[in-house]
This record gives C-alpha cells, sequence and structure tokens, in this order.
C-alpha cells in the first residue's frame, strides 16, 4: 500500500519524448503519472501496482521507496518555470491521491528529498510553498529553540543519514531555494520545526 507520494520532474524537452522514454522496457523507468505543460494527466501505471521512479534512497525506515510509493512526473527540462495548467493539475491529482490512500501531508516529498546527492528533482523553481498552503505538503512555521542538531533533527524529519552537506542541499533547495553558505541557525531552526511537528516515525493513518 503506497503511504509516500514522490515529485519529479524529468529533465527532458517535452512530455512527448518522457512519455515515450517511460514507455520504453529498455530505459527500466516508469512513473504512476506524468503530467504534461498543458496540465493534462496521464496515468501510466495503477496505482495499486510499482513503479520503477524512486532509485537508490530512502525515506524514515522506507528504503525500497518503489515499493511504498506513489511517482509523478512533471514535464519540465529542469531550471525553468512549471507551467500554471501544470501546478493546477497536480494540485487536483494530489489531493485525490492522499484522500484516496490515505497519505498525510508530511508524506510529499520530492526526489531529492528522498536521495540527496544523487537527484535534484523538482527541482528550486518547484513551488512547495504554494502547496503547503493548499495542504498537500508541509513548510516551517514559528521557530522554537532548536533542540536537536541539524542532522538529528532531518533524520526525525525523514532524510536519509548521508552527511549534513548532502543534507543541507535537498533540505535548501526546497525550503531555502534563495540560501547559500554553510549551515547557519534559520537551518536548524527550520529543521527542528518540521522535526517536532512532523517525525516521519508519526503512526500513519490507514487508507
Amino acid at each position: 500500500m503506497p503511504d509516500l507520494i514522490v515529485l519529479h520532474y524529468t529533465a527532458m524537452t517535452s512530455a512527448v519524448k518522457a512519455c515515450a522514454w517511460l514507455c520504453n522496457p529498455e530505459a527500466e523507468v516508469s512513473a504512476h503519472y506524468l503530467i504534461d505543460e498543458q496540465g493534462r494527466v496521464i496515468q501510466m501505471v495503477a496505482e495499486v501496482d510499482r513503479a520503477w521512479h524512486a532509485g537508490v534512497g530512502s525515506w524514515g525506515d522506507v528504503d525500497d521507496v518503489n515499493s511504498r510509493s506513489i511517482g509523478i512526473e512533471l514535464a519540465n527540462p529542469s531550471g525553468t518555470p512549471f507551467s500554471e495548467p501544470q501546478m493546477n493539475a497536480l494540485e487536483t491529482l494530489l489531493a485525490g491521491i492522499m484522500d484516496r490512500w490515505a497519505i498525510p501531508a508530511h508524506r510529499v516529498i520530492g526526489h531529492s528529498d528522498m536521495a540527496p546527492g544523487r537527484k535534484i528533482d523538482p527541482g528550486n523553481r518547484f513551488d512547495w510553498r504554494r502547496f503547503a498552503r493548499s495542504g498537500l505538503t508541509v513548510w516551517p512555521q514559528a521557530f522554537d529553540e532548536p533542540k536537536l542538531d541539524f542532522n538529528q533533527a532531518a533524520r526525525t524529519f525523514g532524510y536519509p543519514d548521508v552527511g549534513d552537506e548532502l543534507v543541507l542541499n535537498s533540505f535548501r533547495q526546497r525550503f531555502r531555494p534563495w540560501a547559500d553558505g554553510p549551515l547557519d541557525g534559520t537551518d536548524v531552526a527550520m529543521i527542528n520545526d518540521l522535526a517536532r511537528r512532523f517525525p516521519v516515525d508519526a503512526p500513519v493513518p490507514s487508507a
């Protein structure tokens, strides 16, 4: 039963090419859904079936992400804004999947979250905050005094233990894409807030 949703971009020049690649057995890659630039949603794998979209990585104690997740590919060559029709379609699709499978907002993640250093999609042009405002993912709020160091808090939220630098890069790509330089107090406060409110080992409701 899926209890994660992983968002990707295709890193290809068009949805037509991405669709052909995802349907090619030699590619050894697949996804449950592809959303094209005009907002058309193409279902490629049934939600109950395994798709090969995640690869090596983990989220919390899930180290076979393909077997526990639904993968959504957004047609985007990387580094360019996502279209409004595409984002509207994703909002509708996410809401439906989350309702069908009782997947909470903190278990909607990016490919870069579960594979820091290996993957960067959906990239720093993806508007995570927009989806958090709609209750479709999460965003840091008030910052209490940090109780955990960065890596401890990141692990509590769900990031794999691959070292502070790689996790920091993935964390900032999603939550602070404008930030650079070494780890700072804002990073620590933000990840502590996420760890406190959304620990990865919190019980997931049954669908």
